[in-house]
């Protein structure tokens, strides 16, 4: 398997050169999902402890939606912050195999300090995305919602019977905006700021063109993250512990095809 290498420590961050993007085919994801998929396998302790981690904030946000509405958008906003750094981990994981290291979970679990200030910032800028997603969220819902809110059963009913169309629609719809954001900054900064040591700014730079330059295989890895999230919060959240490992696996993948490695 290749070795790929990082830049020493007194190269890191400063004077690398702007990630150079590759164009990909409309099947890459399969085969990012199909190599997280041999990385959970060959890792597999360490990749479940994140996935039970994963599981149990899944567990958390129903709850939430169930017993406590009025706090959904805030538990849900964690969940969508704390999963790509949860995911660092399954990076991690990923790259010390590619390099011929033992699959250990105790290295993965600070594996954020190599580059500690640049997360942050992403981090921040995440905090303030999901912020206003979420405040635009309770508007749509004041603003376009005719009935007694639900709980969680009451709300899918209404959704997979399409009562409430106008809500629906302007309600996805705002979130649908919302979440290609977050996407377009997150396709491969995380990635980029550990492999690399590179900054906030230019991860999420590069991220946004890596969407521009392949914009159809990525909305199709989109909709595979999507669709898997779904399918584990459909199982009772027992999925969750397989599938999102197999994603955070499949998202260094993702990077390394890419993302041109550097000379």
């Amino acid at each position: 398997m290749a070795q790929h290498q990082s830049p020493s420590d007194d190269q890191a961050g400063a004077g690398l050169p702007f990630p150079s993007i590759r164009s990909i085919g409309f099947s890459a994801p399969l085969r990012w999902m199909a190599r997280g998929l041999s990385d959970l396998k060959a890792c597999p302790v360490a990749s479940l402890f994140y996935g039970f981690c994963f599981t149990g904030m899944g567990l958390l946000v129903t709850f939430v939606f169930e017993h406590a509405y009025q706090y959904t958008s805030a538990v849900t906003t964690g969940f969508l912050l704390l999963a790509p750094f949860f995911a660092m981990g399954l990076y991690e994981l990923s790259r010390r195999r590619e390099r011929g290291e033992v699959c250990a979970l105790a290295p993965t679990l600070t594996v954020w300090r190599r580059n500690a200030g640049n997360i942050a910032v992403f981090a921040a800028v995440l905090t303030v995305i999901f912020l206003i997603w979420a405040r635009a969220s309770l508007v749509v819902f004041a603003m376009f919602y005719t009935q007694e809110l639900p709980n969680l059963t009451g709300f899918l009913t209404q959704v997979l019977a399409l009562e409430n169309l106008e809500f629906l629609i302007v309600y996805f719809s705002v979130g649908l905006v919302f979440a290609l954001l977050v996407f377009a900054v997150s396709v491969v900064s995380i990635p980029l700021m550990l492999d690399r040591n590179q900054d906030a700014i230019t991860s999420m730079l590069a991220s946004i063109r890596a969407l521009a330059e392949n914009p159809l295989p990525l909305l199709f890895w989109a909709a595979l993250i999507v669709g898997t999230t779904l399918l584990g919060f459909l199982s009772f959240h027992i999925g969750l512990a397989v599938l999102m490992p197999i994603i955070g696996h499949a998202t260094w993948h993702a990077y390394r095809d890419l993302v041109e490695p550097l000379p």
